[in-house]
């Protein structure tokens, strides 16, 4: 299996880390420390040095309470810090966005992955790009509004819900053209779920992935409230061995892409891991 982006196919034969570098005065666990591009800068270097294959790039934090900027407000934050990274290192860059004006400006700058925690909800021409620049594409399962995806009322049973939600999302991604190959799913932890479904998803990811073996899953736990729920409620800076717990379970459950926090931590997590699941 492999994932087709804009530029290159990335094998994954090896579960890939996907290094979060937020610049937003806001996200929940890093916000307002890379503000600057030198700064940001420094810090995709630092990443790369740690084991990532991927850098995620966030100018919109989607924690609980925050508030949407401007299409215009994201590009002014993401752009400059994409063809920096992209001058300067060969490694894949992702654009955490929902707004098609801002995935078509990151690419533009280099980009080759879109990362929509709506999976085509909020605004369907992100598919539309990414078909046009045949780049990697993840659909993360979410409800509600980006006001409201924190707060929805409970779903009975969430392995249906994220299943629908997945078809229709692939249904509505490969309508505006994207490559099958170009997919990758993400059940979207933290997001319109309970506590205990969070919890679920991760026991029994290999459930889903079953489900949907044509496409690459990507499981996203870093720093979590859940986690901090576990551990009787320590800060996200402080979630880091609850991190790691959890994605120890989701490579052994059959995750393909982890998106996190702490590169060094996490890549030599997954090298253990995946010695010993050769032996299974």
């Amino acid at each position: 299996m492999f994932w087709q982006t804009s530029r290159r196919k990335l094998p994954l034969e090896k579960t890939l880390v996907m290094a979060i570098l937020n610049v937003t005065p806001d996200s929940f666990s890093d916000g307002s420390e890379f503000l600057s591009v030198d700064d940001a800068v420094k810090q995709a270097g630092k990443l790369i040095n740690e084991g990532a294959d991927i850098l995620d790039i966030g100018g919109e934090s989607t924690r609980p309470g925050s508030e949407r900027v401007s299409a215009n407000e994201e590009i002014i934050r993401v752009v400059p810090l994409i063809e920096a990274i992209t001058e300067r290192f060969d490694i894949p860059v992702s654009i955490d966005t929902s707004k098609a004006e801002v995935a078509k400006a990151a690419v533009d700058s280099g980009v080759e992955i879109i990362n929509d925690i709506s999976g085509l909800r909020f605004d369907q021409k992100v598919g539309e790009v990414a078909a046009h620049n045949n780049t990697g594409l993840v659909l993360m399962h979410s409800r509600g509004t980006f006001e409201t995806m924190h707060s929805q009322e409970p779903i009975d049973d969430i392995f249906e819900e994220v299943s629908d939600f997945f078809r229709a999302s692939i249904k509505d991604a490969l309508s505006f053209g994207v490559d099958p190959a170009n997919i990758v799913l993400d059940v979207g932890i933290g997001f319109s779920k309970t506590f205990e479904q969070n919890l679920e998803l991760l026991a029994k990811l290999d459930k889903l992935i079953t489900e949907f073996p044509l496409f690459p899953f990507l499981v996203g736990t870093s720093r979590k409230s859940f986690i901090g729920k576990i551990l009787g409620g320590v800060p996200a800076d402080k979630r880091l061995s609850g991190s790691l717990a959890s994605v120890v379970i989701a490579v052994l459950n059959g995750a393909h892409i982890l998106r996190v926090h702490d590169v060094k931590e996490m890549v030599e997590a997954v090298k253990v891991v995946g010695a010993i699941k050769e032996q299974l």
